[in-house]
């Protein structure tokens, strides 16, 4: 054996032995020789809507220009394809962790993205700003729509808790603000108190929304609301003549005050009400139920309707005779005088605080009255028993024909020289 061993064809011949053994040992799996590798079918695809992340210093600095998310369209075989579409596992991001404070382009990055993928982005790259993060204080402004006040109703100044707020941004955005509002919203009229609460809103002087972070991002608002009244007189305005032979002596009411309720300016400017007296209907003692004429402007009146005494005297009519008549005439002139009343000053009623009027007919500004009544009450009447007004409540600018109304004795009776006055207003502004 060692001499075989030795002779060093017996080798190869058991080495090819051994090669022949080994062959048949290993099982095939029926390929054929003409078997290849085909490569995967190819497909491309967009992705909408991905997240774009930033890295940056955010508690120094601020970035703008980044779009919140992009579109990225994949190549590559399908099934990575449609894998990467259905688990959107891949980062879309911004690197600015060395940036420099200024304007500048940079280029959108991906990762986590199989590399048998190619990914483009639109867009691909974006000019970003990178600023100053700075913080300050600001007083917040109340703000509502004063046409959800109840008429009748004012508001008072807004109550603002907390009063300031922090806001957060860039310097350029902080040095932009104008105003920080507080907007209280609701439906409906409000005639009481309200508290709410409201979102900040921060603004430039053009009302464009700043982007910046506000701390906190609500307060409460609360309006005090309150019902506007004020009591005046009733005034008594007579209209028309007595009958003949009829003399009104007195008209009383049961009430001589009334609560008026409306804006401040209307209420400001409103002195009185009235109720109006048809003396022509009037031919004997009676009581009248008249309602309490307001002024434009006036929303409610409290009574509405008032009663009237009215007490009259009635002539003796004596016929008989001529010296009958001439008695009663002589002794009708000793009963009765008449008087004129001159130099009574024009007052102005009811003109809005943001209007001016000037009254250009009378030019005295002033009326005459012709006055008839018992001697005893018509023979100490002067210019300051009476008051001559125009209500000016509700007009506009520009030239009116306003009526005069004038308020005096009830026991005597007048007719005025003048029975309108023209009037300009104009506005303050």
């Amino acid at each position: 054996m060692d001499k075989m061993f030795d002779n060093p064809w017996f080798i190869k011949i058991l080495a090819l032995l051994l090669a022949v053994l080994l062959y048949s040992s290993v099982p095939h799996s029926g390929e054929k020789l003409t078997d290849v590798n085909v490569p995967g079918e190819q497909t491309t695809e967009t992705i909408k809507d991905i997240p774009v992340k930033v890295y940056y210093d955010t508690e120094n600095l601020v970035v703008s220009g980044i779009p919140n998310t992009v579109d990225v369209t994949i190549k590559g075989p399908i099934t990575h394809v449609q894998s990467a579409k259905a688990l959107r596992n891949f980062e879309v991001y911004v690197d600015l962790t060395n940036a420099k404070i200024g304007e500048q382009k940079v280029k959108l990055k991906i990762r986590n993205l199989s590399d048998k993928l190619k990914a483009t982005m639109k867009p691909a790259s974006v000019t970003v700003s990178v600023q100053e993060k700075i913080s300050k204080e600001f007083r917040v402004e109340a703000e509502f729509d004063s046409s959800q006040i109840e008429d009748g109703y004012s508001a008072g100044q807004p109550v603002v808790e907390p009063k300031k707020v922090k806001i957060t941004g860039a310097k350029s955005d902080i040095d932009k603000i104008t105003y920080v509002k507080a907007t209280l919203e609701g439906n409906g009229k409000l005639k009481a108190t309200i508290s709410k609460q409201a979102q900040i809103q921060v603004l430039d002087k053009k009302l464009n929304k700043l982007d910046v972070t506000v701390e906190p991002e609500t307060v409460n608002v609360t309006i005090p609301i309150k019902l506007n009244s004020k009591t005046v007189p009733i005034n008594i305005i007579k209209k028309g003549n007595s009958p003949e032979g009829v003399t009104v002596e007195s008209i009383e009411l049961d009430e001589t005050e009334a609560k008026i309720t409306g804006s401040e300016e209307v209420l400001k400017d409103t002195e009185s009400v009235r109720v109006e007296v048809d003396l022509s209907k009037i031919t004997e003692n009676t009581t009248l139920t008249l309602p309490v004429i307001i002024s434009n402007g006036i929303t409610r009146v409290t009574p509405q309707l008032v009663k009237a005494t009215v007490m009259v005297k009635k002539d003796e009519q004596k016929t008989a005779t001529d010296e009958q008549t001439t008695a009663t005439d002589e002794q009708t002139t000793a009963t009765n005088e008449e008087k004129t009343v001159s130099g009574i000053p024009l007052k102005i009623q009811g003109l809005a605080a943001d209007l001016t009027a000037e009254v250009n007919d009378p030019t005295s500004q002033t009326v005459t009255l012709s006055i008839n009544g018992p001697s005893n009450s018509v023979t100490e009447l002067g210019p300051n028993d009476f008051s001559a007004f125009i209500d000016l409540s509700g007009l506009t600018e520009g030239t009116h024909d306003v009526k005069i109304q004038v308020n005096g004795p009830t026991d005597v009776q007048w007719t005025s020289d003048q029975t309108t006055a023209k009037v300009t207003i104009t506005n303050n502004a």
